[in-house]
C-alpha cells in the first residue's frame, strides 16, 4: 500500500469498502494501526440515517479537497445520539497515506485518486447479526430500517461494480490465529 504512488495530491488514499457488518471498521483499524496512518470513517460524515450515499459532497469539501492540496482536513463528527454534528473537530494531516473507511468509500468517482482499495465481505446472516449487535437494537422499526439500508447497499454495489474494481477482496468472516481476515 505504501509502495503505491500518491494519487490524491501528495496523499495515498486507501479505501476500505464493503457492506454493513462485513468488518470494514475492524479491518481498517488494524490496517491503520500497523501502517500508522489516520482513518476517516464515512459514518462520521453522514447527516443521519437518510444520508447513506449523499454525504459525499461533505467528505469531498471537508476532507478530500484539503488533502488533495496538501492541507490539513478538519471536520465535525455526526453525533448519532444527538442527531447533529458537533464535538471536538477532527483533524487529518496530509500523511503519506490516509485511510477512508465505509460503505461507498471506493465509489466510481474517487477510483482514479485511490492508491489502493479493499472490499471486505461476509455472509449476509453474519453481517445482519453484527449490525444488530453493533447498534444495540433489535426492534421492528430498526429491522425495517436495516433491511432498507442493506437493499440500498446491494443496489449501490451492483451499479458501481465495486468488488470487481478493488485491489483486494477480504473475507471478513474468516477466523484463525492472528488476523481474522483472509484475502479471497
Amino acid at each position: 500500500m505504501l509502495a503505491t504512488e500518491p494519487r490524491l495530491g501528495p496523499v495515498r488514499l486507501v479505501a476500505v469498502d464493503g457492506p454493513s457488518g462485513a468488518g470494514k471498521s475492524w479491518f481498517a483499524g488494524r490496517l491503520a494501526k500497523v501502517a500508522d496512518i489516520p482513518v476517516v470513517h464515512t459514518d462520521d460524515l453522514l447527516d443521519g440515517w437518510d444520508d447513506q450515499f449523499t454525504f459525499w459532497a461533505r467528505l469531498e469539501e471537508q476532507v478530500l479537497e484539503p488533502l488533495r492540496h496538501g492541507r490539513t482536513a478538519t471536520y465535525l463528527r455526526y453525533l448519532w445520539h444527538l442527531e447533529r454534528f458537533g464535538g471536538s473537530p477532527v483533524t487529518v494531516e496530509p500523511a503519506a497515506a490516509v485511510l477512508i473507511e465505509g460503505v461507498s468509500s471506493a465509489r466510481r468517482t474517487i477510483r482514479p485518486e485511490l492508491s489502493f482499495s479493499v472490499f471486505v465481505t461476509a455472509p449476509a446472516d453474519l453481517r445482519w447479526r453484527r449490525a444488530l449487535a453493533r447498534d444495540g437494537r433489535d426492534d421492528v422499526a430498526f429491522r425495517a430500517y436495516l433491511e432498507r439500508w442493506r437493499a440500498a447497499e446491494d443496489e449501490h454495489f451492483a451499479a458501481e461494480g465495486t468488488a470487481a474494481h478493488v485491489d483486494l477482496v477480504v473475507d471478513g468472516a474468516a477466523e484463525g490465529p492472528g488476523d481474522r481476515y483472509e484475502a479471497v
